[in-house]
């Protein structure tokens, strides 16, 4: 996800500047003398691309070379309209490398489709780097029915430099220079382009009873598009018709007349054919559909919507649908409305109702909010409608998804306002929270440490006379996050940013006194700011004194897990460090070693397309034993920066014989991601699978409960000490090796 912004930059950028010809100029064969860029590719990133003549095969290919720092990105790339048929995408191509660190490189394959992303791979997982000769690399994928646009090219990211040629693709196995287009069919839905870019209403100002009514459509609205079979089918542009259907519906006097207007809208849409293929909710549903509110209506419009619900849409929709191969909603057809940054009224109440339903009936973990969902729709109803500019509406969208509770939904960078809100300029020095204080813990450039004034373990208090506790508290609810530890993680970035070239601090020295500086700013593109993920290019193992084997997954490769088995296999204990995102996705192929038996390690929670709302266990899974169980103790340490894959990698490792958890709560969002969009181009994601141990007991939100808990401390940071390594290697020290299978997994 790291660089899916701007390759959707890219995609506007592209649509600006690309033709459609017959043949595509896939092979840097045609060229224009002197030019940098390749004929009919596009440059984005801030990295020098040039053509050059040392390329795989023929006269010219592509270069990339990263700046100074390596502190952002280069991409080329080629737009190809998707007006062939398939059921699998392939890209070839070959890569030379140089030097490249601190980031990969990697071919490139996108495809789009109604403003969104359908399927993406930039290689990102392989993680290649260094120094390499021509070679060649390939992308799979599933290549969606409603694609719309194919994009190929490479990428760089970090420092070094890399070479790209002669790429090929082709789609269900043909090349697609070969290919001939198929005209695309378009849905009704599609063919109803009235209100493209601006609704033109005009919604009147709120007092309670409209308030109550708005509440009302948003729930008819979003009930219809997930259930009636005509809607559910593609046979009407949703967004369209709420535009159409607003001024009357507001132009009601009682409630009445409003019902009234509700049900003959319903009507328009035709008959409801009768459903035999339709189920009750399944007694042991996990989370059940709730349609209570329906109970609070008119006779006559409880009646109706009762038998949409029983004769509702069955499989997959228009707007709806499941990711392959994983069970995540897969959100299509949505209108991002990205011509228009400040959406007008009837956009921003859409950008409500849209997310507010797919929430409702998608969202895997609702009973987990500090909030009842259902309340949720009325009181934003005046915030979104009151939001007087873009940033406003931004702000607004950004607490509304904070509500969730999800540290996976948060505003993509599309959201310039905010990102300019929180301040173009940044501090010199890294900085976290440890015991509730934000702490000085590393430097961005060693070149500035002196400039900086601060020195690691300093405590800051105050920030231009502001407590760092009351700006917390200001701020807390434009950080969506699973819980206060991960809120605090994103919170720490963006503290010490401003939009002024200095600002005044307060921190606690070494010395334990209390001083004050104006502490420089500078742009991000000057500083070596790597985020929370500072990857090593070290080896991803190592050995340790009392023959204790180390392992950190932020730069595993596929290949070092054998080498890891052969070379541990006699240690006393390993190490595994997941303080990270890891680098490739080794449950199964490393979790293997450490369990003797087949042993249980999750169960999911996926939702029933036939039934809005409803999610129902699936079995657990289990991590293989491969026969060559390692006898030594497995420690692992996690902490807030654990997130995701590295959470779902931590339970796999669990379930080991003899497995100890140490450190302190993780991140608590676990689950394959799900992408929304809102008007405005606004990019969102959430959680889209529950993720449960096989006793039904969650980690969203809670995150990963260590064994042992560790926490960091600012004395930690001062002396360069690892806490939770430390223990690790006295739990290993002191392991009496009593395996045996954990009670809890069973």
């Amino acid at each position: 996800m790291k660089h899916l912004f701007f390759l959707t930059i890219l995609l506007v950028t592209i649509s600006c500047h690309a033709q459609q010809p017959q043949k595509f100029n896939l092979g840097f064969k045609k060229h224009i003398v002197k030019a940098a860029i390749p004929d009919g590719w596009i440059k984005w990133g801030n990295y020098e691309l040039t053509t050059v003549n040392d390329a795989y095969s023929g006269m010219r290919a592509a270069k990339i070379t990263s700046n100074e720092k390596g502190t952002s990105f280069g991409s080329i790339a080629y737009k190809i309209p998707a007006k062939y048929k398939g059921k699998t995408i392939r890209l070839e191509g070959y890569m030379k490398i140089e030097n490249v660190e601190d980031g990969y490189a990697g071919l490139l394959l996108r495809i789009d489709g109604k403003g969104s992303s359908l399927a993406f791979d930039n290689m990102s997982s392989k993680n290649i780097t260094g120094t390499k000769d021509w070679q060649k690399y390939t992308i799979d994928l599933n290549y969606p029915k409603n694609a719309e646009v194919i994009f190929v090219g490479g990428i760089l990211t970090g420092k070094g430099k890399v070479w790209l040629d002669d790429f090929v693709l082709t789609i269900g196995g043909k090349d697609i220079q070969a290919l001939k287009e198929v005209e695309k069919v378009l849905s009704k839905a599609e063919q109803d382009t009235a209100f493209a870019t601006l609704s033109a209403v005009s919604i009147p100002e709120l007092n309670s009873e409209n308030i109550e009514n708005l509440e009302l459509l948003g729930r008819i609205w979003g009930f219809l598009k997930y259930h009636h079979p005509a809607i559910a089918s593609g046979d009407y542009n949703w967004d369209n018709e709420l535009f159409r259907f607003l001024p009357k519906y507001l132009s009601s006097k009682n409630s009445g007349a409003r019902d009234a207007i509700v049900l003959a809208w319903i009507d328009s849409f035709g008959t409801i054919p009768k459903c035999n293929k339709c189920k009750e909710t399944k007694e042991d549903a996990f989370l059940k559909p709730n349609h209570h509110w329906m109970e609070e209506q008119s006779e006559l419009l409880k009646n109706k919507l009762s038998v949409i619900y029983k004769n509702r849409s069955q499989g997959e929709q228009y707007y709806i649908g499941e990711k392959a191969n994983v069970g995540n909603p897969d959100f299509k057809n949505e209108n991002p409305y990205t011509e228009i940054d400040y959406p007008d009224d009837e956009l921003r109440l859409l950008a409500l109702y849209r997310y507010w339903n797919m929430i409702r009936y998608f969202f895997p973990y609702t009973h987990l909010m500090d909030k009842d969902w259902n309340s949720i729709l009325k009181e934003y109803i005046p915030i979104f409608l009151n939001a007087e500019d873009e940033l406003e509406y931004e702000l607004a969208a950004i607490q509304l998804i904070g509500e969730i509770g999800d540290t996976h939904a948060s505003l993509g960078l599309e959201a310039n306002k905010i990102v300019e809100w929180k301040g173009s300029c940044y501090p010199p020095v890294d900085v976290r929270f440890a015991e509730n204080k934000l702490v000085v813990t590393d430097y961005y450039d060693p070149e500035l440490i002196e400039e900086s004034g601060l020195k690691i373990g300093n405590v800051i208090i105050s920030i231009d006379g502001k407590s760092i506790s009351k700006i917390i508290e200001e701020k807390a609810k434009y950080y969506p996050s699973s819980n206060k530890s991960v809120q605090l993680r994103n919170m720490s970035t963006d503290l010490l940013r401003s939009n002024s070239e200095e600002i005044k601090i307060r921190y606690i020295s070494e010395n334990l006194e209390v001083k004050e500086i104006m502490l420089k700013l500078y742009s991000k593109d000057s500083l070596n700011i790597s985020g929370f993920f500072k990857k090593s290019e070290e080896k991803s193992y190592k050995m340790l004194d009392n023959n204790i084997g180390y392992i950190t997954l932020e730069n595993i490769r596929d290949e070092d897990v054998p080498n890891i088995k052969k070379v541990f296999k006699d240690t006393r204990g390993i190490i595994i460090d997941i303080r990270n995102y890891p680098s490739t996705f080794v449950p199964f192929s490393l979790g293997s070693y450490f369990v003797s038996t087949a042993t249980p390690f999750v169960k999911f929670t996926n939702l029933n397309l036939d039934n809005p709302g409803e999610f129902n266990f699936t079995s657990s899974l289990k991590i293989p034993s491969i026969g060559k169980t390692y006898t030594g103790k497995l420690v692992v340490l996690v902490n807030e920066l654990t997130q995701s894959q590295a959470e779902y990698t931590t339970m796999a490792f669990r379930a080991g014989d003899n497995t100890t958890v140490i450190g302190s709560t993780t991140a608590g969002a676990d689950g394959n991601v799900s992408t929304i969009y809102l008007p405005g181009g606004l990019r969102t994601w959430i959680s889209g699978i529950g993720v449960n141990y096989p006793d039904g007991k969650e980690t969203q939100g809670q995150g990963i409960i260590p064994d042992i808990e560790v926490k960091i401390t600012v004395d930690g940071i001062r002396n360069g000490k690892d806490e939770l390594m430390e223990k690790a290697v006295e739990v290993i020290l002191n392991d009496k090796n009593e395996i045996g299978p954990k009670n809890s997994m069973d």
